[in-house]
Formats: C-alpha cells, sequence, structure tokens
C-alpha cells in the first residue's frame, strides 16, 4: 500500500505559526487515505526545532533549493534568521520518506517549508511569487512527486498508477 506523507497542518493538527487550526476546505481524499492507513503527517518546521505559535517566516529572495544551498536565509520580520530549523526540517521530512518508502508528498502550499508552486515573497505583505519551500525543494530533487492541497486529485491519480504497476 502506498504511503504519503503529508503536511500535519492539513490534518487539523496545531502546528501552524499562529497556531491555528484553519479551515482547508473538503479533504475527502485525505479522510480516505487516513483510515487506510496511508498517511504519515509530518511539520518540518516544527521537527525542525520551531515553536507553536511561532514568528512568521519568509524566505528572503530566491526559493528553498538556495536556501538549501547556504544562497540565501529564511527570516522571521524581525530578521531573526530561522533557516538552520527549516533545513533541519525538511530533512527530517526526506528521513521519513525513506523510511516508509514514500515517494509522494502532500504540503501546504504557500509555506517557506512546503510551498509547491508558490511563496510568500519574503516582505511579509501577503505578495506571492513562483517557488518552492525549503522541504518541496529537498523532496523533490530526492525524486518524490509533491502536491499541494489543490492538487489531490493528481495525487490520488498517480497513488492508483504506482499500485497498478506493483500488482
Amino acid at each position: 500500500m502506498e504511503k504519503l506523507l503529508i503536511s500535519a497542518c492539513l490534518l487539523g493538527q496545531r502546528v501552524r505559526y499562529d497556531g491555528r487550526i484553519p479551515d482547508y476546505g473538503d479533504s475527502r481524499l485525505i479522510r480516505q487515505w487516513q483510515d487506510e492507513g496511508r498517511v504519515v503527517p509530518f511539520c518540518p518546521e516544527v521537527a525542525g526545532g520551531l515553536s507553536v505559535p511561532r514568528s512568521a517566516a519568509e524566505i528572503q529572495s530566491g526559493d528553498g533549493a538556495d536556501v538549501l544551498d547556504g544562497l540565501i536565509s529564511v527570516a522571521t520580520k524581525s530578521g531573526l534568521e530561522v533557516s538552520a530549523h527549516f533545513v533541519a526540517g525538511a530533512r527530517l521530512a526526506l528521513e521519513a520518506c525513506q523510511a516508509h518508502g514514500i515517494v509522494i508528498a502532500v504540503l501546504k502550499e504557500s509555506s517557506p517549508s512546503c510551498g509547491v508552486r508558490q511563496i510568500h515573497d519574503g516582505s511579509f505583505s501577503g505578495t506571492m511569487r513562483t517557488g518552492q519551500g525549503v522541504t518541496t525543494a529537498l523532496l523533490s530533487q530526492s525524486g518524490i512527486t509533491v502536491f499541494s492541497e489543490y492538487e489531490l486529485n493528481d495525487a490520488a491519480e498517480m497513488v492508483r498508477e504506482a499500485e497498478t504497476c506493483v500488482s
């Protein structure tokens, strides 16, 4: 049975920077995967040592791959550099995927860790730009296909295809 790494916040866990549990809408597929025992919940920011609540952080320029390469930083609005936490969390997410044989992840769009297609622009103004979060970048570089919560049907199709190839 194909397992999936899923952002803990998408499962209703209180791990967001502000401690809120937002409504992410209809997640029937995620509930189905949970019922089937496929879900490995993970929050790279908490795993990397950040608390809940915590100051919001954004990638200052570039994207997650640049943070992994040490070229740019992740920082809070007050300027506290927190890149090491984000990189540590990304590495632990990859270890979790390797431990469970996971090749598919569903992560929270726009997060500095988990953004799949978009991340905040580093200005703390709410402006988005194209890019990947730190964890998404590392998982993608390692051959894991990452979807956002807006791409659940695509993730489900990949799960079906993977299981068809195995059987």
